[in-house]
């Protein structure tokens, strides 16, 4: 299956503009020829192609399906961003793939990169949701500071995963599946032991995701792992 991506439905028309059109004149459908399309938002759709052009081309809706395979439960995972950026649009085409809903970047003491553009990011989570036949385009935030990402969160179960000298539960054995759950994934030199104590004053729960010490990437990957696997069993 070939999906498509618009945003842009009024009624019984769905119109793609600029990389999409060229994306399937590139394809070379015609006048006719029918295509599956989402919205991002959980509509997964079938259109056939009515006109065709080189900057735009519009759909009529045959067939409209809501919130197509909705997962029960909601993953957050907060990240501190990588130094290299390439790592980190890996995490986001990797995360999205298996299932995640939201993410944010967030700046912590010891954050090596402090700037990023998520234009350029939200095309990487876009691609990966067509890639992967999701109708659903996780929500990526602003880089946000630490400490107020920590004080909005009001998630059902909270975590946080650090490197700690005390054997932390390991995230497996304690996530069921059952409630929304936001995960903490720390930079490349782990939170400061100042974050860790706020992050535990605001109802976060420490855990490990293993004996291996992981790169910040490959942490966040590993969460989202279990809990998918968590959400889907």
């Amino acid at each position: 299956m070939q999906l498509f991506f618009t945003k842009n439905i009024k009624g019984n028309i769905a119109t793609f503009e600029t990389e999409e059109a060229r994306h399937i004149q590139v394809l070379r459908k015609n006048v006719g020829d029918v295509l599956q399309f989402v919205d991002g938002e959980g509509g997964m759709y079938k259109g056939e192609i009515i006109e065709l052009h080189k900057k735009q081309c519009l759909l009529s809706i045959l067939e409209h399906i809501p919130l197509y395979n909705e997962r029960k439960v909601k993953l957050h995972i907060g990240i501190a961003p990588t130094k290299n950026i390439a790592r980190l649009e890996w995490f986001l085409e990797k995360a999205t793939e298996i299932g995640i809903e939201e993410i944010t970047p967030i700046l912590c003491d010891r954050s090596e990169r402090k700037r990023i553009r998520t234009d350029r990011l939200e095309k990487i989570t876009m691609s990966a949701m067509k890639q992967s036949l999701k109708a659903f385009l996780p929500k990526l935030n602003e880089l946000t500071n630490y400490q107020d990402f920590i004080k909005k969160r009001n998630d059902d179960i909270k975590y946080i995963a650090y490197c700690n000298d005390n054997a932390l539960s390991h995230l497996k054995k304690e996530y069921s599946g059952a409630k929304n759950v936001t995960i903490l994934i720390g930079p490349e030199g782990d939170f400061s032991p100042k974050e860790v104590k706020l992050a535990l004053e605001n109802s976060f729960q420490g855990i490990s995701l293993g004996t291996s010490r992981l790169r910040t990437e490959t942490a966040g990957i590993a969460a989202c792992h279990i809990i998918s696997l968590a959400i889907d069993g």
